[in-house]
């Protein structure tokens, strides 16, 4: 009995023996840890919480960044717009303005063309009225000497034609 008295107060001392050289070797494992990984663990956490946060605050400058390019891109897209519809007005009124002076100058000339074909119609019937006076006083001068076998002076022979003549135009 004693032995096994002996045995079991070594187990006792063994257990608690035990145990005190896992808490002794625990805690050396726990300082070890804490030294050589715990710090460098947390620091990546820190570090990868640092640069998910710059990201999150890279990504939301971007988006106001894209943003405020939109909204120029936007503005210079209308007046883009305006002005090309500016452009086109200015070219239809200066396109209705250039066709009513070309239609304005065409009438112009052609009023400029009758009156120029006026002018030349009468000057060409004087002349012709003239032409048909000395024909008609040549031929009235000749029948008339035919007629009287006698020869009259020429300016008196005109001068009778003339009467003559015109007596014709006022009936």
């Amino acid at each position: 009995m004693l032995n096994q008295v002996f045995f079991a107060g070594a187990s006792e001392g063994l257990a608690l023996g035990n145990m005190l050289f896992l808490l002794i070797a625990f805690a050396i494992l726990m300082l070890l840890l804490k030294k050589f990984a715990w710090g460098p663990v947390v620091k990546m956490m820190e570090d990868r919480a640092k640069k998910v946060a710059d990201d999150l605050d890279s990504a939301q400058e971007a988006r106001q960044s894209a943003e405020a390019l939109a909204k120029e891109r936007q503005e210079h897209l209308t007046n883009a717009r305006a002005d090309a519809n500016a452009i086109v007005k200015d070219a239809k009124q200066a396109a209705n303005k250039e066709g009513q002076q070309i239609v304005s100058e065409a009438q112009a000339n052609a009023q400029a063309l009758q009156e120029r074909a006026a002018t030349q119609i009468e000057q060409d019937r004087n002349e012709a009225m003239a032409s048909v006076k000395d024909d008609v006083a040549d031929l009235s001068v000749t029948i008339a000497q035919k007629i009287m076998q006698k020869e009259l002076n020429l300016d008196d022979q005109k001068a009778l034609i003339d009467a003559y003549i015109d007596g014709l135009g006022e009936k």
